[in-house]
C-alpha cells in the first residue's frame, strides 16, 4: 500500500483529537476558573531512502533522502494564563489575581482549584459547590459562625466576622503554588490533582513572599478561552482534516489505476 495513505490516516486522527480539545474549550467558555487546552503535533519516524555521505577530494557531500511517515500527537497542554475577573458583588465569591490555587479537601484527598464560587453549609463551614472544604493556612476548615452578623474576606485571605458586636478573625485562606502547573491532573469539577510531574505544592497565604497572588472578594475568575482563537483553530483543524482525507482519496485512485492495469 502507498505510504501516503497511512500518513493521511495519522493526520486525520490527530486533527480529530485537536477538534475534541477545541470542542471542550468552547463548551467551557463560561466555566469559572477553567484553563483551556492546546494540542501540538510532531512528525513520525522517517523512512531512510539513502544516507548522507561526507565530501571527498573528488566529490562533494550528499544529503540524506528520507520519506516521512505521517504525524503523531506531541502534547495536549493546559494553558494556565490568567482569566479576567468578573465582579459579582457576592462576598463568598473569591477570584485570584496572580499565581496560585485554592486548596480544598474531602477529608481524605487534596484538590486545587481556581474557581472561587464558595458557599457556607449549615455548620458555617466554607465549602465548594460540591461540598469540598476550603482549607486555611493551617490545613483546617474555615468556619464562620452561623450567629455572625456580618463577615468579609480581605485581599490577604483573612476572614473577619462580627459576632455579638465583637470583631473576630476566624482563619486565612490558603493558596498553593506548583513549580510546574502544566503537570497537574484535571480531576473534573474545576479541580486539579498534584501529579508526579507537577512538583511539590508550595503552601502560603495570598500575597506572601512565595509569589502567590492576592484574593479579590466579590469577583470570580472567568475562563481563559478566547472564542475568536478557538473558532480560527477549528477552521484550521477542519481544513487540515479535509486535506488528509484528500490524500487518502488520491492514494486510493492511484491504487485503483494499478489494479486496472491487469484488465
Amino acid at each position: 500500500m502507498l505510504r501516503s495513505m497511512y500518513s493521511g490516516i495519522s493526520g486525520m486522527k490527530n486533527f480529530q483529537t485537536k477538534l475534541d480539545v477545541i470542542g471542550n474549550n468552547i463548551a467551557n467558555v463560561n466555566t469559572y476558573g477553567f484553563k483551556k487546552g492546546r494540542t501540538t503535533f510532531k512528525d513520525l519516524v522517517s523512512q531512510q531512502i539513502s544516507g548522507a555521505s561526507a565530501p571527498t577530494n573528488g566529490r562533494g557531500g550528499v544529503n540524506p533522502q528520507q520519506v516521512g511517515l505521517g504525524s503523531q500527537l506531541a502534547s495536549i497542554d493546559t494553558v494556565h494564563t490568567q482569566g479576567s475577573l468578573q465582579t459579582t458583588g457576592r462576598p463568598l465569591d473569591l477570584g485570584i489575581s496572580g499565581d496560585g490555587f485554592f486548596e480544598v479537601s474531602d477529608g481524605t484527598n487534596k484538590y486545587y482549584t481556581r474557581a472561587g464560587n464558595f458557599y457556607l453549609d449549615q455548620s458555617g463551614d466554607l465549602v465548594t459547590s460540591d461540598g469540598l472544604f476550603v482549607q486555611d493556612t493551617t490545613g483546617a476548615k474555615i468556619n464562620i459562625p452561623v450567629t455572625a452578623q456580618s463577615f468579609s474576606i480581605g485581599s490577604d485571605g483573612k476572614v473577619n466576622y462580627i459576632d455579638g458586636g465583637v470583631l473576630n478573625n476566624s482563619a486565612q485562606v490558603r493558596l498553593v503554588k506548583f513549580s510546574n502547573t502544566g503537570g497537574l491532573d484535571k480531576a473534573g469539577g474545576n479541580n486539579y490533582l498534584a501529579s508526579t510531574n507537577s512538583g511539590a505544592p508550595t503552601l502560603g497565604a495570598p500575597g506572601d513572599a512565595n509569589g502567590l497572588g492576592v484574593v479579590q472578594a466579590g469577583t470570580l475568575e472567568m475562563s481563559n478561552v478566547d472564542l475568536s482563537e478557538e473558532f480560527t483553530d477549528m477552521i484550521v483543524a477542519q481544513r487540515g482534516f479535509q486535506a488528509n482525507t484528500r490524500i487518502i482519496t488520491t492514494s486510493d485512485e492511484i491504487l485503483q489505476e494499478l489494479v486496472n492495469l491487469k484488465r
